[in-house]
């Protein structure tokens, strides 16, 4: 399925929290959007795997995504490594967005910028002939790079390059965060 826009977050929630606005509007506007999630958030205080899942799918739902996806990456454990390269290659392959919106690469969280980092590695070298992947049956992947890499900010406040009204879709974006019961 080729995607518009695919954003990615290291944690369930956190595209919510970073960009949900912005690929509501995107939608309303006929784009095609996903989202994959890094990691299962197995390591927050509040829910579980089995919850966050469950408000996962609702938020995406809530938001009109047309796909959305968890490459089950450790919590707090994940590395910007060949291993974890390699899975995120194969996404974005899978998916063959113009655009990718992830992580900021410097954060609070740890993860937020390690992610951040993984993001932006894997956008560059999934566009490499000479990097393999396969796709779910097997087949080879082609090599595919997105024309825009942009990065949401969550905890710090950072400098924006870029910003986007979202107030004709604040209530919606609001609906999806709150989808997050236990958090």
């Amino acid at each position: 399925m080729k995607l518009d826009i695919l954003a990615i977050g290291v944690h369930p929630d956190d595209v919510e929290l970073g960009c949900s606005g912005t690929l509501i509007n995107e939608i309303k506007l006929g784009k095609k959007v996903g989202i994959v999630d890094l990691t299962q958030g197995e390591l927050g205080t509040r829910g579980t795997i089995e919850t966050r899942y469950e408000e996962a799918a609702n938020a995406a739902m809530l938001m009109g995504v047309q796909v959305r996806e968890n490459l089950k990456m450790r919590d707090g454990f994940f590395k910007n490594d060949e291993e974890h390269q390699l899975k995120l290659i194969a996404a974005i392959r899978k998916y063959q967005p113009s655009i990718i919106v992830g992580n900021v690469l410097h954060d609070r969280h740890p993860d937020h910028g390690r992610a951040g980092h993984l993001i932006a590695d894997c956008c560059f070298l999934a566009g490499l002939a000479k990097i393999e992947t396969k796709d779910e049956n097997g087949n080879a992947q082609q090599r595919w790079r997105p024309t825009y890499v942009l990065h949401y900010i969550q905890d710090w406040y950072h400098e924006p390059d870029l910003l986007i009204d979202i107030s004709d879709v604040f209530e919606q974006r609001m609906k999806a965060i709150e989808a997050y019961t236990t958090q």
